[in-house]
């Protein structure tokens, strides 16, 4: 059986974005009395109106999310922190320093905007292996961020890890038609996930309107929505981003239980 699932879909809200724009102005002087946005403040506001765990993304090269900010939100959140991360010695040591609740390793590439794939379990090294026994040996869950493809579902099963997060990309981008196809992988891929006793969440490229089809999927556990929440942020807030999100979640009826 799928571990931890609650009837309730959950949201991570990630956070990365935030960083961006705090970047954008002071990637020379973050500790400037002036810096802005506040990381662990948004982190705060997002907790406040409906997030379920905090995401972000320590990339190995710190294009955003800095060192410091994966140590102050262990330590201030109330909810899980979810850490992001490739699979990668350096930001393994960090992992597992600051234990976070869940980790997601995902593939990166230095000249990505943003992560552009799922990881390719089924041919990955030994390496991958030791990631994730020694996370989770250390007390973090670990999710494997995977396209919706059943090879890769089985394989991500295989490893020992808790969870995949199920790559909504190409589904978010897809024409009409395109989109019925790629909802039908995810829906597969879900299922599978599932009956390997897998959590299945999703994440990438989530918003408003692209939602309620999505939510035709079943077993999902957890959505982790980033961009789309800091997008309408700059128009309408934080807490009402997330509240409008949150409000349109609470209408999913197809997550599994223990």
């Amino acid at each position: 059986m799928a571990t931890d699932v609650s009837p309730r879909l959950k949201l991570g809200v990630n956070i990365d974005h935030v960083a961006t724009l705090l970047q954008a102005r002071y990637a020379p002087m973050l500790d400037s009395p002036n810096a802005e946005p506040d990381i662990l403040a948004a982190a705060n506001e997002a907790e406040a109106n409906g997030a379920d765990s905090i995401t972000v993304h320590l990339r190995l090269d710190r294009r955003h999310i800095q060192d410091r900010d994966v140590y102050d939100l262990k330590e201030a959140l109330r909810v899980p922190l979810n850490l992001e991360m490739g699979n990668t010695e350096e930001i393994l040591k960090v992992a597992l320093d600051v234990k976070p609740a869940y980790a997601c390793i995902v593939p990166e590439n230095r000249r990505e905007v943003t992560t552009e794939g799922g990881l390719n379990v089924c041919n990955a090294d030994t390496s991958l292996q030791r990631t994730i026994d020694t996370l989770q040996a250390n007390g973090t869950d670990v999710s494997l961020f995977i396209d919706p493809e059943i090879d890769q579902v089985r394989a991500a099963a295989k490893s020992g890890a808790k969870m995949i997060e199920l790559h909504t990309g190409a589904f978010a981008n897809a024409d009409v038609t395109g989109c019925d196809d790629e909802l039908k992988k995810i829906i597969e891929a879900a299922e599978v996930g599932h009956s390997e006793g897998l959590q299945v969440n999703a994440g990438h490229g989530i918003t408003i309107p692209n939602l309620p089809k999505l939510m035709k999927t079943p077993h999902l556990a957890e959505l982790n929505i980033g961009h789309h929440l800091v997008a309408r942020a700059i128009f309408i807030g934080l807490g009402q981003s997330i509240r409008e999100m949150r409000q349109l979640m609470d209408g999913y009826t197809g997550a599994a239980s223990t």
